[in-house]
């Protein structure tokens, strides 16, 4: 109608110009709109007369220069503040391209300049946005060329600004590109600006760029010379960087550049390739019309693989993935073997996998792409090889990836790590011989470019070592795996940071060119291993290497550095004879170094000798010699030995050198043995003993002199003083095992060294304290702390017979504590600068100078019942026994708040002692003491290094046998704080794994064997566990719910425990036993120790039974329900079995008064697994006990409403009547009342109840025709009937299957209770018969792992019966077998998954949307309301269908549909009721979106589209205006990448569910009633 307006208006006035002027002064919002429609219907008028067509110009360039531009630079910026002015901005936008279109060139040249001039000059947003617009009017007529650089370069210019540019960068592809597009002269200069060699916009902008361009880029008709987009690589790499974009919006971009190529490829049939990278790449695009359905073909399946990812849910992806082996079929040439489409592209696919949100999908990717090599014969790519060095390995570091699958046992590896392996293998194979190296060196230092988690760098490494014997790998190679040993496992848990270690070793070995590198190198690598976590020499690998090394000695490149004459290779020998004479050689200097050397040196020369000997030994045995002469070792060992000889003698060698030749002393006597019967015969090692047993005097002598004379002066002296100490045990354990004789030197050092240091401890210091008079002091208490230690010790020589000893237990017992040493003066003591770049501080050596006093006070206190033991009256010792021992607890606890945390253990092995004897008396400084100890073992929970060696003081302190007793024996508040501290310990254990472990394991090894004390005045240390019996029923039933992020781990371990030897982590690896099955294995291994003959242990078992029923009830209580695995069922699982292992030890009178209480827990709502244990107790106890039976009985005399839960649990204890009654001699009575209460439970009206009933008849039928029990004649045909009635049982439905499942359940058809009943049975097998998570499953190799409690002598009740340990779950749990056919790969139909529609396909444009329009609603005789609906992208009818009835209920003015024959549709109809009749149905074919779109954009019209963006709005907080055109997007694709840029918003429905999306019919119906709501509510506020 406002057309036709116009063209009336226009036909009957004779002055156009002045109209045009007159209806632009001033230019309101509706005059704008006017405005607009009038140029409109001029500029498509036609030519008018010439002095009239000049009149219209000068008007149109006045209306364009002073109204148009002028109200864009206001109106835009000030949309948010009135709608209004943004409604006459937007018509004179329209208003703007019409007068351009009149005015021609000219006005577009002034235009453009003036946009230019003001996009340099900045302004604001408004005024950016004011100057595109302009150039968006004037770019299509646009003739200059210099005009068209600069347009082109100011769009692009605005596409690349990061930040605040977003807004801009999408008005310029929604608005300037297009334009600039249509301009055949710019379009070249727009297309060198995105893609040339100069800096191209980043990927997501650029894509946004083209998908504006591509009906430019791509046409459809003939395109420009040189502008064909297939032809320019890098238009494809863009595209593929886009496919794996994260961002959902840039892949959309870049999936519709992609299908527009292949349509417009297809379509036309041509001829075309991109250049190729390489003379032997393939190109990255390629068409032909010979191959034009073979491309069609991957290429339908490449996109379809793509849009596919896009979802989120496994279930919808998983049936699409095996399309990915067809696309290989497709991409491969079969007789040259040479790919035809570029591998690139397949890289795509799995970037995008690897990248999902996901992670089973990106699983999915990766075992994909692991298993090509097996089932495919790939050709070589380069492509390939840069995907796995980059996003297959960034993929690999997440963790949770290495699960096992649900199919697998606890300890299998894991599919992900065996695929690792044999791809690995395989792949590296099929690389040529010179890239080999080359992509190994580069995967090797991807592992050290970012800090991987353990389990990731654990298979990568396996999967090194799983590679073939190949010799790849130079020096930067080892060099490389050595950072991965020190960079990469800082933080990795020991045990799989260890067997990380013993692999990246083998692949050392098996990879290595021995010919590229050199001993020193070699070397270099091995100390990167740790010795206390993989390579050690009582292992496997050790011997490994040994080999390795013996096998290619002489074969190592010659070092730079050797001089081993003109040889060109090196062997072992040679080397370490010269590593050895380097390393004692020391430097001439002016003066000593004040230093200690760094222990690297010792550790290297250490090892590499003892592996050359190794070496050495290996040669002989396998040369067949006998009489082995160590001519090498000796040669390797005698420069030491000079050096050693002269220490004692010679005062003046060299201090360096002295600290060198004993670092390496140290090392070497800290070498472990082979593991041997006995120790002599490790025959390198004993003889390295021998010869270092020499110089013992000599080194004794050097010793005593530098720690008791004033060598020792500076604070650097402190690092020697702790060497010196440190040999002191090692010397003496040397002549222990090698030459006794010795003992008498050694008891000589001792006795000097005490004496010496208690003179240096009582000397006076001078009025002004010096600096070495202070270290003396140190020193000479760090002496006496050692010596305590060693007398500590168990050691086979007793030096407690020394008179020196004594004298130091004197000096000790009349000591101050606590005593600190004063800060000395450092003025006369700076002569070097080794006081200023030394570590320790001087509040360090204080602590440890008090540390050292402790030491000492608890070799006193240990040694003596009460200090003042052995010692003369004096008045010290005038106070009595209980005031000295509070003085030293009081001291002790001053210890404790000044000592470091990591120095307090010998404090609380002092108040071990000291407490017992003051609870009595001093009740509330005992508590003071529990509380502080306490507090710093919490705060050091977070502290791995120090926390386990002071949990382990803090728990012998607490948890000491006689300070329990003392505790017990009053019930005081100690008493109570101990229990406190005990549910402390547990509750710290669940976040702490591993703590519980440490309190339970000493408590039961000093409970169940107590060691022999003195002091001690219990008379039996059992009497412990009955007063602290909570600590056993606590570990009974410990255990947390894994996380599922700590599965993965806790997996892996087992599955490197299960290695066995063939791992040397588990080796060397010190076993901390902190899993949490260690918890519950000790205290099973307590209670199988415990002998029910003992009245204590009686007692004992008793109490935990009873507790266990407690806590069990407890547990029911709390939740009647509770979910299978749960933590729930999980406490219930561990009491049951707990209770069934403490069953045969239980006695008659006991079981009299608590199986009442077990068969109430047969009434409760029970899992299927506690059920089991239920039923097996009260059968084994029934059968121990028959007589019991009666309480049986009374079970069922029940109302029915409390046994139809619990019923069947009863019925399946007489399913095992026959053992129950093995017992008795009175069969008849008793199977006359089975018979009895079975019978009526086979009528009842719950199948199950029923079928549980039939299998109990069936048996006890069975007893009672063996026993031919006569009074049940009458009933035998009732009987035989029914039963062979259910045997025979017809029909297709549940009935007889069930019936067939319960007989060959394992409960009924394989379990014996008294021949099964094992530790094996409980703990393992039906735990995993009843389905129990994996991780409740104990094996018996990990109670035999556990060493700490002892299994009991004799004991048999371990192993399972063959019959039932060979069950497997599926033998009798019901499987819902369903159908895999969704997995098959269909290759040749397309009918299992879900196809795209192509939305520009078979488009023609209408002629007139806005006539259709007018001429539909006049004609309906509907008033036109502001809402549009177009849903031309919308391909199905009945969503069609119901947004046409939608529409019309909520008065949306017009319905845009695709096509007007969607009405004709049956499914439309039926879904629009009619609705089409009563509402304006417009046809705009979905390659006329973009011009229906623009057009009502002029009109004013707000483009709102529903699809989820960055800025997208949430529908809740959107205000609709009141002109609102909605686009809605296509069912499976959405909105097209086309059509996104020309939103003016994006509204996003909010969620809460997981299903990603609405349909769309239900999607456009909120949007529309939310529209109508808000526009309701206007309208009535304006009432």
């Amino acid at each position: 109608m406002e057309v036709v307006l116009a063209d009336t208006l226009l036909s009957r006035c004779g002055d156009r110009a002045a109209l045009l002027r007159a209806l632009s002064a001033p230019l309101s919002a509706e005059r704008a709109e006017a405005l607009r429609l009038l140029l409109q219907r001029l500029a498509a008028g036609g030519p008018a007369a010439a002095g009239e067509a000049e009149a219209l110009r000068r008007a149109a360039w006045e209306v364009a220069l002073e109204r148009c531009r002028p109200l864009l630079r206001g109106g835009e910026g000030a949309a948010a503040g009135s709608a209004e002015r943004l409604r006459a901005a937007r018509a004179a936008r329209g208003a703007l391209r019409h007068c351009v279109q009149l005015c021609g060139a000219p006005l577009a040249a002034r235009l453009a300049r003036d946009a230019l001039a003001e996009l340099a000059a900045g302004g604001g947003a408004a005024a950016q946005e004011a100057a595109v617009e302009a150039l968006v009017a004037a770019a299509p007529r646009l003739e200059e060329p210099e005009l068209l650089s600069r347009c082109a370069a100011a769009a692009l210019a605005l596409l690349r600004e990061e930040g605040e540019g977003e807004a801009a960068a999408a008005l310029v592809a929604g608005r300037l590109l297009p334009a600039l597009g249509a301009n055949g002269a710019a379009l070249p200069r727009v297309w060198e600006g995105l893609l040339g060699a100069g800096g191209a916009a980043r990927a997501g902008r650029a894509l946004l760029a083209l998908s504006a361009l591509a009906d430019a880029l791509l046409p459809r008709g003939p395109a420009e010379p040189g502008l064909d987009a297939r032809l320019c690589p890098r238009f494809w790499r863009l595209v593929q960087e886009g496919l794996t974009e994260r961002d959902g919006l840039c892949r959309k971009r870049a999936r519709y550049l992609l299908k527009r190529a292949l349509d417009l490829s297809g379509g036309q049939r041509a001829e075309l390739r991109c250049a190729p990278d390489g003379a032997h790449e393939p190109s990255l695009f390629w068409w032909s019309a010979e191959k034009n359905e073979q491309l069609l073909q991957f290429w339908e399946t490449y996109i379809l693989i793509m849009e596919t990812l896009e979802g989120n849910q496994i279930h919808v992806i998983k049936p699409v993935l095996p399309k990915l082996n067809s696309l290989y079929e497709l991409a491969i040439s079969g007789d040259k073997g040479s790919w035809l489409f570029h591998p690139s592209w397949h890289v795509c696919i799995y970037r995008r996998m690897f990248e999902s949100e996901n992670k089973t999908l990106t699983k999915e990717g990766i075992l994909h792409f692991l298993e090509l090599y097996e089932t495919k014969h790939l050709p070589n790519s380069f492509v390939f090889s840069e995907f796995v060095i980059g996003p297959l390995m960034d993929a690999l570091s997440e963790s949770s990836l290495y699960s096992r699958t649900p199919g697998q046992s606890i300890g299998a590896c894991p599919p992900l790590g065996m695929k690792l392996q044999k791809f690995l293998a395989t792949y590296l194979t099929l690389l040529p011989e010179e890239e080999k190296g080359s992509f190994l060196l580069k995967f090797i230092q991807k592992m050290t470019s970012r800090h991987w988690c353990a389990v990731p760098i654990l298979f990568l490494s396996m999967a090194l070592a799983s590679i073939p014997a190949c010799k790849v790998l130079g020096a930067e190679g080892l060099h490389a795996l050595r950072d991965v040993l020190q960079c990469t496992m800082i933080t990795h848990q020991i045990l799989l940071r260890g067997a990380a270690q013993c692999y990246l070793l083998q692949t050392t070995m098996h990879l290595t060119d021995v010919e590229k590198v050199s001993f020193p190198e070699v070397s270099s690598f091995l100390l990167s291993l740790r010795p206390e976590e993989s390579l050690r020499r009582d292992t496997l690998l050790w011997t490994e290497l040994c080999s390795w090394l013996q096998v290619n000695d002489k074969c190592f490149r010659k070092s730079v550095t050797s001089d081993f004459g003109r040889q060109e290779a090196s062997s072992l020998c040679q080397y370490v004879h010269s590593l050895v004479g380097q390393y004692l050689k020391t430097p001439a200097s002016e003066r000593e170094n004040c230093f200690m050397p760094d222990w690297f040196e010792a550790k290297l020369v250490s090892t590499m000798i003892l592996l050359a000997a190794d070496v050495e030994q290996m040669k002989n045995k396998c040369s067949g010699k006998s009489n082995i002469e160590w001519i090498e070792l000796e040669a390797f060992l005698n420069p030491l030995l000079d050096v050693l000889m002269k220490l004692g003698s010679n005062a003046y060698i060299p201090t360096l050198k002295a600290d060198k030749s004993l670092q390496l002393l140290l090392k070497l006597l800290q070498t472990r043995w082979l593991k041997c019967s006995n120790a002599q015969d490790d025959e390198v090692l004993f003889f390295i003993w021998k010869s270092l047993v020499t110089p013992v005097e000599s080194i004794l002598e050097f010793v005593l002199r530098r720690l008791t004379t004033n060598e020792l002066s500076t604070v650097g002296d402190l690092d020697r003083c702790d060497l010196y100490l440190a040999l002191i045990p090692e010397i003496m354990n040397l002549c222990l095992k090698v030459n006794l004789k010795k003992m008498s030197s050694i008891r000589n050092f001792l006795s000097s060294l005490i004496s010496a240091s208690i003179h240096n401890l009582q000397e006076r210091n001078s009025e002004k304290l010096k600096l070495k008079e202070q270290i003396r002091k140190v020193a000479g208490m760090a002496s006496l702390a050692a010596i305590c230690e060693i007398l500590d010790g168990e050691l086979e020589v007793h030096l407690e017979s020394l008179p020196s000893v004594d004298a130091l237990k004197k000096y000790i017992s009349f000591s101050r504590f606590n005593e600190v040493l004063k800060k000395p003066s450092y003025i006369e003591e700076k002569t070097s600068s080794c006081e200023e770049k030394t570590s320790q501080g001087w509040g360090k050596i204080v602590a440890r100078y008090v540390r050292d006093q402790w030491i000492c006070l608890r070799f006193v206190l240990n040694s003596f019942a009460t200090l003042a033991q052995g010692c003369e009256e004096t008045s010290v010792m005038s106070l009595s026994m209980a005031e000295r021992s509070k003085e030293i607890l009081q001291s002790a606890l001053e210890a404790l708040s000044i000592l470091p945390s990591d120095q307090v253990s010998p404090v609380f092995d002092c108040m071990k002692v000291l407490v017992p004897k003051l609870l009595d008396s001093s009740e509330a400084l005992c508590i003071e003491a529990f509380d502080l100890a306490w507090k710093i073992i919490s705060s050091l929970s977070n502290t791995q290094l120090i926390f386990w060696a002071n949990l382990k003081a803090f728990v012998q302190f607490i948890f000491d046998t006689e300070v329990l007793a003392v505790a017990a024996s009053a019930k005081g508040q100690a008493y109570t704080k101990i229990k406190e501290i005990i549910f402390k310990l547990i509750d710290l254990s669940t976040t702490k794994t591993g703590v519980f472990n440490v309190v339970l394991s000493h408590c039961c090894q000093s409970w169940i064997f107590p060691t022999v004390d003195e002091r001690s005045a219990l008379t039996n240390a059992f009497l412990n566990a009955g007063n602290y019996s909570e600590l056993i029923t606590e570990a009974c039933v410990f255990g947390t719910v894994f996380r599922k992020d700590q599965r993965p781990i806790q997996d892996v371990h087992v599955f490197i425990e299960n290695l066995g030897e063939k791992c040397a982590a588990n080796v060397v690896t010190e076993s901390t036993n902190r899993d949490d099955h260690f918890v519950r294995i000790c205290a099973v291994k307590f209670l199988c120790l415990l002998d029910g003959t003992n009245v204590l242990h009686k007692t004992f078992m008793e109490d935990i039974f009873i507790k266990l029923l407690d806590k069990d009830e407890l547990v029911s209580r709390s939740r009647t329900r509770y979910y299978a695995n749960s933590l729930q069922h999980r406490i219930k699982n561990r009491v049951w079995q707990t209770l069934l292992l403490l069953l045969p030890k239980l006695n008659q009178n006991f079981l009299s008064g608590t199986l009442d209480r077990v068969f109430q827990a047969g009434f409760s709502n029970n899992q299927a697994s506690v059920k089991y244990f239920i039923e097996w107790i009260v059968i084994l106890t029934l059968h121990k006990y028959p007589q019991f039976l009666y309480k049986f009985w009374d079970c069922f005399c029940y109302d029915e409403e409390k046994l139809k839960k619990s019923i069947c649990t009863f019925l399946s204890v007489l399913a095992h009547f026959d053992i129950i009654l093995q017992n008795t001699s009175e069969k008849k009575p008793a199977l006359k009342k089975a018979l009895i209460v079975v019978l009526q439970w086979c009528f009842s009206h719950n199948f199950s109840v029923r079928l549980y009933a039939l299998i109990a008849l069936k048996k006890i039928w069975a007893m009672c025709r063996m026993l031919h029990v006569e009074e049940f004649e009458a009933l035998t045909p009732v009987i035989e009937s029914s039963l062979q009635q259910v045997e025979n049982m017809h029909g297709t439905g549940n009935a007889r299957r069930n019936w067939q499942r319960i007989q060959d359940h394992f409960f009924f058809a394989t379990f014996h209770p008294v021949e099964d009943y094992s530790l094996e049975t409980i703990f393992y097998i039906l735990p995993r018969l009843s389905e129990l998570a994996e991780d409740e499953w104990i094996s018996l190799s990990r109670f035999d792992r556990f060493t700490d409690v002892p299994w009991p002598a004799a004991f048999q009740w371990c192993h399972s019966r063959t019959e039932l340990r060979e069950l497997k779950p599926s033998d009798w749990a019901q499987q819902d077998m369903g159908s895999h056919l969704a997995e098959a790969d269909s290759q040749t139909e397309w009918t299992d998954v879900q196809k795209k529609i192509i939305p520009w396909k078979n488009s023609t444009p209408s002629l007139d949307l806005e006539m259709a329009f007018q001429d539909r609603a006049a004609k309906l005789g509907k008033s036109n309301s502001r809402l549009i609906v177009v849903a031309s992208l919308i391909d199905k009818p009945t969503n069609l269908g119901g947004l046409c009835r939608t529409s019309e209920i909520f008065g949306a003015s017009a319905l845009v549909v695709g096509s007007l024959h969607y009405i004709q549709d049956k499914q439309f109809q039926h879904l629009s009721v009619s609705a089409e009749q009563w509402l304006p149905l417009v046809e705009v074919k979905p390659c006329q979106l973009v011009d229906y779109l623009q057009e009502k954009k002029t009109e004013g019209y707000t483009i709102i589209g529903v699809e989820q963006t960055a800025k997208s709005f949430d529908l809740t907080e959107y205000c609709f205006p009141e002109k609102s055109l909605l686009l809605l997007g296509n069912e499976h694709e959405g909105i097209p990448a086309n059509l996104i840029h020309h939103l003016d918003v994006c509204v996003e429905i909010p969620q809460q569910g997981i299903i990603r999306s609405l349909n769309v019919h239900v999607s456009g119906a909120l949007l529309i009633w939310e529209y109508t709501r808000q526009q309701v509510i206007k309208q009535k506020q304006q009432q």
